[in-house]
């Protein structure tokens, strides 16, 4: 284990300031490159003291922009058209870089290590992706996945594709025992 002091806010680690202690592969391959932390030894102590408020001061800004993105885009829902299989299961997966290229087209500008997702996704509906906007603001972005821009619609409106797909299919095999059995009885006439 290494001890490091969080440059900002760390999802399920700690605030920034705070000395914590780490794998060494973690802190080697995602803070320390990615400036969320830095070691924690005696110079960078005293530096990261000095520079307290101003980090601060800077981390507050950030925060307030990204709280007034957050307000703007509020309830936003992107929707993704994808081939899928007869129950619904894509062909390949949606992932953080497909949401994020299509909040892009929707006019939030993302990079896809902000796109919290837990594992892709594989089937075709309604699904609520967490972003960070900021290491302290995360909003709920709506990812409607659906294999035409009217079946989309159908599932943004709340219907149910694969009832109404079973109810059509139960239909046309009522039609077709109807044909048989009308084919059959004219068979037994003749």
């Amino acid at each position: 284990m290494i001890e490091v002091i969080l440059m900002q806010r760390v999802e399920k680690l700690g605030q920034m300031g705070e000395l914590v202690k780490v794998r060494p592969g973690y802190a080697r391959n995602f803070l320390l490159p990615g400036g969320k932390a830095i070691r924690a030894n005696k110079d960078n102590l005293a530096r990261f003291e000095r520079e307290r408020a101003q980090l601060e001061a800077q981390n507050l800004k950030r925060r307030g922009e990204a709280e007034r993105v957050a307000e703007r885009v509020h309830g936003l829902t992107v929707t993704l058209i994808r081939s899928a299989g007869e129950s619904g299961g894509l062909y390949g997966s949606v992932s953080g870089r497909d949401i994020a290229d299509a909040c892009k087209e929707s006019g939030l500008t993302l990079e896809r290590s902000q796109i919290l997702l837990e594992q892709p996704i594989k089937q075709l509906g309604l699904s609520q992706v967490r972003v960070a906007l900021h290491p302290e603001v995360v909003i709920e972005v709506g990812v409607n996945i659906a294999r035409s821009l009217e079946e989309a619609e159908k599932q943004a409106r709340g219907e149910d594709l694969r009832a109404a797909d079973q109810a059509e299919e139960e239909s046309l095999e009522a039609e077709l025992a109807a044909e048989l059995a009308e084919l059959g009885a004219a068979a037994d006439r003749d």
